[in-house]
């Protein structure tokens, strides 16, 4: 059977009417930007004020796609937008850059690092080994530009600090800084639960951060060398403990009790009993 794609015409309509739309975005923070006609709060803005709101609206937009709330999905694509368009207005207002500087750029990039697709490079299909190295040959050549230089330069550090440890660990790992298989990996994480226990012995607050940052960083590692998000996993993690406790409440309700009403024995029970319900 072969695939079906959307027709010329209706691909045109669709970036006509996003061109559109995102024309009328563009003004309409103009209008909330004017220091006479504006919004109070949006003229006091700055890059930095408005900078947390980004990553806030990112982690909203993971969240609708784990869910697979698609409507939400639409919904939170657009805050994220808004937040590149408030940026580029200000940027604007600065003479620093605007929003079509910043399109060109990440459209430029994305030429420059799809030869496969764009250029004349060889054809390496479907290769996604080969695809990669690509990708990453040409993300440091950009770093070279900037020069920055060694193989962790360029992770930001504002990122969530489990991400980043994952990251650094990838990143390591291609100049050959990595255990030859997962196992390594597996035993790390024991060796530094090891070293967390030792320290609790030891009452040292200071050196049991320093191990229990330790301990992270090395699942990090594990979750990158089985292929998957760190974050990811978490997320999933906190959604499931969520979920559970909730429903420990909700059983303990029935009951007339509290969770802290009971010991932890009590709530032990209650909690494998929620395991079983949803196993089943």
């Amino acid at each position: 059977m072969s695939k079906s794609f959307p027709s010329d015409s209706f691909m045109d309509a669709s970036v006509a009417d996003a061109g559109h739309e995102l024309e009328r975005l563009i003004q309409i923070m103009a209008q909330l930007r004017d220091p006479e006609t504006g919004c109070a709060w949006d003229v006091q803005q700055t890059p930095a004020t408005v900078a947390p709101y980004a990553i806030e609206e990112a982690y909203e937009v993971a969240d609708a796609i784990e869910r697979e709330a698609w409507d939400e999905t639409a919904d939170e694509l657009g805050d994220l937008l808004l937040q590149v368009v408030f940026q580029s207005r200000i940027a604007e207002e600065k003479e620093r850059f605007d929003f079509a500087e910043v399109t060109r750029r990440i459209a430029d990039k994305m030429v420059r690092r799809h030869p496969h697709v764009f250029g004349e490079a060889q054809d390496i299909g479907d290769d996604k080994a080969a695809l990669t190295a690509q990708w990453e040959q040409n993300k440091e050549q950009e770093r070279q530009k900037r020069s920055e230089h060694g193989a962790l330069a360029g992770i930001p550090l504002a990122l969530p600090a489990l991400l980043r440890a994952s990251k650094l660990a990838s990143r390591a790992a291609r100049v050959g800084f990595d255990w030859p298989d997962v196992g390594g990996v597996v035993a790390k994480v024991h060796e530094e639960l090891a070293e967390v226990e030792a320290e609790i012995a030891s009452g040292d607050k200071a050196a049991l951060q320093d191990e229990v940052g330790d301990l992270l960083f090395s699942v990090a590692s594990l979750a990158r060398r089985l292929d998957l998000d760190p974050e990811a996993c978490l997320r999933q993690a906190n959604g499931k403990f969520t979920r559970r406790f909730e429903a420990v409440e909700s059983l303990l309700a029935l009951k007339g009790l509290t969770p802290a009403e009971c010991d932890v024995e009590k709530l032990d029970a209650v909690w494998n009993e929620v395991k079983k319900q949803e196993k089943s």
